[in-house]
Formats: C-alpha cells, sequence, structure tokens
C-alpha cells in the first residue's frame, strides 16, 4: 500500500534509520509530535513496506569476517536460465551479502564477507568457479574502508 511521506515521515525515518532502538516516546519528542500519532506513523510505515525489518549491525572483525572482497563475475551466456542459475547458487552462500546484477562489463558484483584468504579461497574455488556457467571470476580485496552506511539520504 503506497503511502505519501511527508517530511514528519522523512525525519522519523532518519532518526531510526540511525538508532532502530529508539524509544517512540523520544522518537516522539525529536519530530514534535505526541506519542500516539508518532507511533502511527512508524505501524503505517511498516505496514506500507517503507519499513522493510529492523536489524543488528555488527561489527565484522568482532565475529571474525575481517575481511570484505569484492567480487566481479562474468557468465559465458547472459541467457535467463544461466543468470538464473547463478543467482540461486549464491543466494545459498552465507559469505555473500550482497549481490547485484550488473550492466556494463560484467555480470555480476558479489560482495563477500570471510575471516580470511584461505576461507575466500575455497568459496571462491568451490563455489563462484565450480558454478557451471561461470567463465571469469575477478576478485577484488580493498585496501581500507573509507565509508560505510546503511542510512539512506532521505
Amino acid at each position: 500500500m503506497p503511502i505519501d511521506i511527508d517530511a514528519v515521515d522523512r525525519k522519523i525515518l532518519r532518526i531510526l534509520q540511525r538508532d532502530a532502538k529508539t524509544l517512540n516516546t523520544e522518537l516522539a519528542s525529536q519530530v514534535g509530535l505526541s506519542p500516539s500519532p508518532c507511533l502511527r506513523r512508524v505501524r503505517l510505515l511498516e505496514e506500507a513496506g517503507v519499513v522493510e525489518r529492523y536489524v543488528a549491525l555488527l561489527n565484522p572483525s568482532s565475529v571474525d569476517l575481517a575481511m570484505t572482497i569484492f567480487v566481479r563475475i562474468t557468465l559465458e551466456r547472459q541467457d535467463q536460465a544461466t543468470v538464473e542459475h547463478f543467482a540461486a547458487e549464491v543466494r545459498k552462500l552465507p559469505q555473500v551479502v550482497e549481490a547485484h546484477l550488473m550492466a556494463g562489463g560484467y555480470d555480476y558484483l558479489l560482495k563477500v564477507v570471510v575471516a580470511n584468504l584461505d576461507e575466500y579461497r575455497r568459496v571462491h574455488m568451490g563455489h563462484f568457479a565450480a558454478v557451471a556457467g561461470v567463465r571469469n571470476v575477478q576478485t577484488e580485496i580493498p585496501l581500507q574502508q573509507i565509508k560505510h552506511s546503511t542510512e539512506l539520504p532521505i
């Protein structure tokens, strides 16, 4: 159910993106509403699918996942069966935290999170390179993360 998002809704969304555990009373105070109308707006945003879910963001290094690797995949063909087959295989891998079908010089861009290069090599050889229809796997290892945000610029 689409809804019109006004300035107050946007402010609510900005606050919830920074801290989804903000209490409704505090949220209402920050956006200039009483708690009841504020909660009603939050529920409408949830029901409309604007707020999909609430999650805990983890520090990857704290859970022994210190390496983020970007992988460019080129398929042998771009027909529907090959594209869908690769997508289905990627969805099975918990190490792949993002996967995008791309337009341009390669077919998929993957964001992979692993403990170390040995674990990545196992994922690369045992999964990416082993999927039928994969022509090329190109690995990009970032040297430093400059910016990371989960907040949309609303």
